[in-house]
C-alpha cells in the first residue's frame, strides 16, 4: 500500500443531522483521496434529506440495523484499499488521513492505525488540541478481558503524545485495511453495536495483524451523541449490550485458568449495575452472552485452529 492513496470514509449515521454538518467539512484538506459513503440508520431526523441536498453519497437503511452492520454494508460498497471508519460525532483535524495512511503504510502487517482522539465538548467550536482532555490513546485489555481506551478523560501527558503498537483501534476513528477486514469478515453483527472493535481487534491479533497509534493524526470525538439522541434508554440499552458483548468477545479467547478472575469481575458489575439502577439491563445482557457461548466456543475453536490466541493474550494487563 502506497501512503499517497485512496481512502473510503465509512460513516454510519442514526439521527445525526446536527452532527454531520460539521464532520463532513472536516474530510476537506486530508491529504488523501477520499471515498466517501454515510450508511444512515433509519433515521427520523431528517439526516438523509440533508445528505442528498448536500450531494454525500449516502446508503439509507429502512430501520437502525446497528453500527457494525452498517459499517460492513459501507465497506462492501466502497473499494479503496484502506477503510477509514468514522462516527458522525467526530471532526478530523486537517492532514489527519494523510497521517494516517502513511503510518499504515509503512508496516505491511499493520492492519490498522488509530489517531488521537480528543473529547470534543462542542462540534461547532473544538478549540485547541493541545489543552483538550483524551478520548483514547488507542485500545487496551485488562487482565480479565476488559477493554477500555487507553488515557480516557485525562489530560494529554507525554506518552499520549508517542506513537506505537496497541492492543486494537477505537471504533470510534480508525483506518484499517480492507485486507484485513475481508479476511476476518468485518464487525460481528450480532454485536449490533459496542465491543464490535474490541472483537475485531481481538481476532486481528490471533490472525497475526498489528495495530498503531498514531498522535500525530487528531480526531475530536463527541462519544454515544447519537446513542443518546436516538435510543429511549440509552443507560440500559448500552449496558445490556456491553454486558453480553463482552461475555461473547471473553470466550472466542480468554485463556480458561481466568475464568476465576472474570467470574469476580462479574459479580462485582452487577454489584455496580444494582447501585446506578440498571440491573434489569446488566443481568438481561449477562443472561444473553451466556446463551451465546456454545456459539463463542465454537469459534473460539475455529481461532485456534486459524491462528494463535496468545498473540491477542499477550495485551492483557498491558495498559
Amino acid at each position: 500500500m502506497e501512503a499517497a492513496g485512496s481512502v473510503a470514509v465509512v460513516i454510519p449515521s442514526w439521527n445525526s443531522r446536527e452532527l454531520l454538518p460539521a464532520c463532513l467539512d472536516s474530510l476537506r484538506d486530508q491529504g488523501a483521496e477520499l471515498e466517501l459513503l454515510v450508511v444512515d440508520n433509519g433515521s427520523g431526523d431528517g439526516s438523509v434529506s440533508y445528505l442528498r441536498e448536500r450531494g454525500v453519497p449516502c446508503l439509507s437503511l429502512p430501520r437502525n440495523s446497528g453500527f457494525a452492520a452498517a459499517v460492513n454494508l459501507g465497506v462492501a460498497r466502497t473499494a479503496a484499499p484502506a477503510v477509514l471508519v468514522l462516527n458522525a460525532d467526530t471532526v478530523l483535524e486537517p492532514g489527519c488521513v494523510g497521517a494516517l495512511l502513511e503510518a499504515l503504510a509503512a508496516a505491511p502487517g499493520r492492519g490498522g492505525v488509530q489517531p488521537r482522539i480528543l473529547q470534543l465538548e462542542d462540534p461547532a467550536r473544538p478549540g485547541g488540541p493541545e489543552a483538550a482532555r483524551l478520548y483514547s490513546a488507542g485500545q487496551a485489555l485488562s487482565a480479565d478481558g476488559r477493554a477500555f481506551e487507553l488515557g480516557a478523560g485525562e489530560p494529554q501527558g507525554a506518552e499520549s503524545r508517542r506513537a506505537g503498537e496497541v492492543f486494537g483501534v477505537c471504533g470510534a476513528a480508525c483506518l484499517l485495511r480492507r485486507e484485513l477486514f475481508a479476511e476476518l469478515g468485518g464487525y460481528d453483527e450480532r454485536y449490533f453495536a459496542f465491543y464490535e472493535d474490541v472483537d475485531l481487534n481481538v481476532r486481528a491479533q490471533v490472525a497475526g495483524w498489528s495495530f498503531a497509534y498514531v498522535p500525530g493524526a487528531t480526531v475530536w470525538h463527541v462519544g454515544n451523541a447519537s446513542w443518546q439522541a436516538g435510543a429511549d434508554r440509552p443507560g440500559a440499552w448500552n449496558a445490556r449490550l456491553v454486558a453480553r458483548n463482552r461475555i461473547a468477545t471473553q470466550a472466542k479467547f480468554m485463556p480458561a485458568r481466568a475464568l476465576p478472575r472474570i467470574l469476580a469481575v462479574e459479580l462485582g458489575a452487577l454489584a455496580r449495575a444494582a447501585a446506578q439502577r440498571r440491573l434489569r439491563a446488566t443481568l438481561a445482557g449477562k443472561l444473553e452472552g451466556l446463551r451465546w457461548l456454545p456459539r463463542m466456543l465454537g469459534e473460539r475453536r475455529r481461532l485456534r485452529r486459524e491462528g494463535d490466541p496468545q498473540r491477542a493474550r499477550r495485551w492483557l494487563g498491558r495498559g
